[in-house]
């Protein structure tokens, strides 16, 4: 990630106006957050919306720059409305954008429609089955499956995210609260183990610090009887 970011600066030193540098600069440092990778993440909460703003500012109707201006709005910003906006202003520009649906997908989850996040997503996958961004797509989809008590089918999203990509820990948060919530104990803590191994720092505190919606409560309830810390 450090050396994602590092090419992406460099390519704006050269470009100050190449708008996809900016879009993959702030992405990555949405990502240094919401990873908890971040040294400090309020530099990269303020890297992430600058440069965002500055993509829409060189083009306001690109579909992709909406799309990453959106996730950063609703996790970075809290701005829900113009989070929603934008995601509707992507899909709209481009309806077989697997990124602009994922997008949306993870703007409704964040805004508490889950409904809506699973229909997004759902769309996501069936624009590009094959994706290599297919993980967090199914992870996301987990999670708003939970707020919808639809655990069984949640559980199905998560393996599927677990099997292309084992080492992506995501997967085993959405698996752990869902396990806990149909009363499968045993499989609950070992997602919380394998997670724990992964991110030994993540407990709920730092869920929610990190951009974690609070509206999120069956998922936290989950993660919280499976075994998360506090």
């Amino acid at each position: 990630m450090a050396e994602k970011i590092k090419l992406a600066h460099c390519a704006l030193e050269l470009a100050p106006l190449f708008r996809p540098a900016a879009v993959l600069a702030g992405l990555c440092h949405l990502q240094n957050v919401l990873f908890g990778y971040a040294d400090d993440p309020q530099f990269d909460r303020r890297e992430a919306v600058r440069l965002s703003r500055l993509a829409l500012s060189l083009d306001d109707s690109d579909p992709d720059t909406l799309a990453a201006a959106a996730v950063i709005s609703a996790f970075m910003v809290g701005d829900i409305e113009s989070a929603l906006e934008m995601a509707d202003r992507a899909v709209a520009l481009n309806p077989n954008s697997f990124g602009a649906w994922s997008a949306r997908g993870w703007v409704c989850r964040a805004a508490g429609l889950p409904q809506e996040a699973v229909q997004s997503f759902e769309r996501a996958i069936r624009m590009n089955p094959i994706d290599p961004l297919l993980p967090p797509s199914f992870v996301g989809m987990g999670i708003a499956l939970i707020e919808l008590r639809r655990f069984d089918e949640a559980i199905v999203a998560g393996k599927k995210a677990q099997r292309q990509k084992p080492s992506y820990w995501p997967a085993y948060c959405g698996l752990a609260s869902a396990f806990d919530h149909l009363g499968r104990e045993a499989e609950a803590r070992e997602a919380m183990a394998r997670l724990l191994e992964f991110d030994p720092a993540f407990t709920i505190a730092a869920f929610i610090a990190r951009g974690g919606q609070s509206n999120a409560k069956l998922l936290i309830e989950g993660l919280r009887k499976a075994g998360l810390p506090e």
